[in-house]
């Protein structure tokens, strides 16, 4: 793993408690907590219907949880909504871009969403734009780029408010291999700057081996918390995929898809 240049922060920018969620009589999510400090890279590592979407949404207000509580730099998600929501920065499974508009106009109308000066949305923007190889792509209209390449702007977007919180929500689906780590490289490369703490959701172990913490989730509860290399020891060092794989046939899913 690559060293950082600064310790990681004692205060949570990031902070859920006893989270629970239903739909009807499914029970979603069971008092899940989980915390994230700045320049933290944690996985959320889980199979499909584990329960990682529910969380998401709750995590980025769409639902509100039956019970627990989520802060966001303090804010607290009930109470506080939009100052919670202020330092949060979200990349979803589905692309929100405007696929008919130019790259930059979806950009400005995030800014503008949240009252960024003209000025220092166009400045953010280029910054943004330029770090990820896409400043000739400005002027062109999203439906024209690759699959990456969109990714990378939902990214630049994500990030133009400069959240403490990024939530990347299963980001690689559908990405060729080197698109996909071209974008897991550009999120650990922010983390390790310390510019935010990061959850990644994913079921794709490879994305996830140099995260500082890996959570494994399955039917709505956290089967672990702890390092890549805790996650292998859990199970007799048998590597960490085969340690997520073992995990989630012991809680009764088989194996992720």
């Amino acid at each position: 793993m690559t060293s950082r240049p600064f310790p990681i922060s004692t205060e949570p920018v990031l902070q859920a408690r006893d989270l629970g969620k239903s739909y009807g009589p499914r029970v979603a999510l069971q008092s899940v907590s989980l915390h994230l400090h700045a320049g933290e890279m944690v996985a959320l590592l889980g199979p499909n219907g584990a329960g990682k979407s529910t969380l998401v949404q709750l995590l980025s207000g769409l639902f509100v949880p039956d019970q627990g509580t989520i802060t966001i730099l303090g804010h607290d998600m009930r109470t506080q909504a939009p100052r919670a929501l202020a330092g949060l920065g979200v990349v979803f499974q589905q692309s929100a871009l405007d696929a008919d508009l130019s790259v930059q106009a979806n950009l400005l109308f995030h800014t503008d969403l949240h009252g960024i000066p003209r000025s220092v949305a166009l400045q953010r923007i280029s910054q943004g734009l330029q770090q990820h190889g896409l400043e000739t792509e400005r002027s062109a209209p999203v439906k024209s780029l690759s699959g990456g390449n969109r990714r990378k702007v939902e990214l630049v977007r994500a990030l133009l408010h400069q959240p403490a919180f990024l939530l990347m929500d299963e980001a690689t689906v559908g990405l060729d291999p080197a698109s996909r780590k071209a974008l897991v490289d550009s999120v650990y490369a922010l983390t390790r700057r310390g510019a935010v703490a990061a959850l990644w959701a994913t079921h794709l172990v490879d994305e996830v081996e140099q995260a500082d913490r890996v959570i494994v989730l399955n039917k709505g509860v956290i089967l672990f918390e702890g390092t890549p290399a805790g996650l292998s020891e859990r199970c007799g060092g048998i590597g960490m995929e085969r340690a997520f794989l073992q995990l989630c046939a012991q809680s009764g899913a088989g194996a992720p898809s």
